[in-house]
């Protein structure tokens, strides 16, 4: 685990020249196709990926998207005709599910224009895909997806660049290794004892970070054995907040565009609360936090986004050594999950 989110900064990199010529010409493709809405397929981490996709494209595009639910077309076979003409985005490690697969395929059979994201181009997910972009993240041996999640993230962020043409995330991308390398170097060894001493934590971000929180929280669980929840700092007082007190933990994620909003308040009313607030960030938005971790800056909030959880994951290989667990093979874990 490790060694491969290390290896992010330069995977990327290498990742984005490779796929430029292809993002550009895709890009252009759905300026011209103009979808009404997109449609997602993914589980787990690719999930979250599949998160800052509808974050991205939403704020960034102008284009809705809906999360498919795979069992729709294994189970129920109830893919609706209505994805005639949208683009359904499928994003997998290994592409190897059988329910994403399926999914991928009921979704181009009624129409939709299939995108696969995925680490295997020899894999049957991209078999099925009208376009396929590589992850080129090689080989990922820990069954914690780190170097992977990272690709998919900046996959998704390039493919937004070119469709938007977008200036100030073309340059944010064009330091993401830089910015990757940087985030990897940073210290969070503050928040190690604090963690380490607990068996349940709340993750919070907003906006672009409220999918790194939910990796985040998904890493807690799988390589620290520790139960973690994610929310969006703007959902979480809806019902969560009760459960937090005295010396509970949160780690927070704070974004760096717009959801910053009522960042900063949120924080202070769990700390407020006796809570013991741990925050990714910087600025008056950490401000109400015990432990403030720093962050890699891009000039794009969705590549400082990217950073944070490059960040995270080198905390969480560390956290999960100093409980004496092997972050490499999680108990009844396997790297592909085969569902239906």
């Amino acid at each position: 685990m490790f060694s491969e989110a290390k290896s992010a900064a330069d995977i990327v990199a290498a990742q984005i020249a490779a796929n430029t010529s292809a993002m550009a010409d895709v890009g252009a493709r759905l300026r011209k196709l103009d979808p009404p809405f997109a449609l997602t397929i993914a589980r787990g981490s690719s999930d979250h990926a599949a998160n800052f996709a509808k974050i991205l494209f939403e704020t960034r595009l102008g284009i809705p998207i809906v999360s498919q639910l795979p069992s729709l077309a294994t189970l129920y076979h109830k893919t609706s005709p209505k994805v005639a003409g949208a683009l359904a985005l499928a994003i997998s490690q290994s592409g190897k599910s059988p329910d994403l697969i399926e999914a991928a395929r009921a979704a181009r059979a009624q129409g939709a224009l299939l995108i696969a994201m995925v680490n295997d181009e020899a894999s049957p997910l991209a078999a099925e895909a009208d376009i396929v972009f590589p992850l080129h993240a090689g080989s990922e041996k820990s069954v914690a997806a780190t170097k992977s999640f990272i690709a998919s993230l900046t996959a998704i962020a390039q493919l937004t660049a070119h469709w938007g043409e977008d200036a100030q995330l073309t340059k944010g991308l064009e330091g993401i290794g830089p910015t990757l390398s940087e985030a990897w170097s940073m210290d969070w060894e503050e928040a190690l004892d604090p963690i380490a001493s607990v068996r349940k934590i709340l993750v919070l971000g907003r906006g672009l970070t409220w999918p790194i929180a939910a990796e985040a929280a998904l890493k807690f669980k799988e390589t620290a054995q520790i139960h973690a929840e994610s929310f969006s700092s703007a959902e979480v007082a809806h019902g969560p907040m009760a459960l937090v007190g005295e010396g509970d933990p949160i780690l927070a994620f704070a974004p760096s565009d717009e959801a910053v909003s009522g960042f900063a308040e949120r924080l202070a009313a769990f700390a407020e609360r006796g809570a013991k607030v741990i925050a990714a960030g910087t600025g008056d938005t950490v401000a109400p936090a015990t432990i403030k971790l720093p962050v890699a800056q891009s000039c794009d909030p969705a590549v400082t986004a990217i950073g944070m959880i490059a960040s995270y994951y080198r905390f969480a290989e560390a956290l999960a050594r100093k409980l004496g667990l092997n972050p490499d093979e999680p108990p009844f874990l396997s790297k592909v999950t085969r569902t239906r």
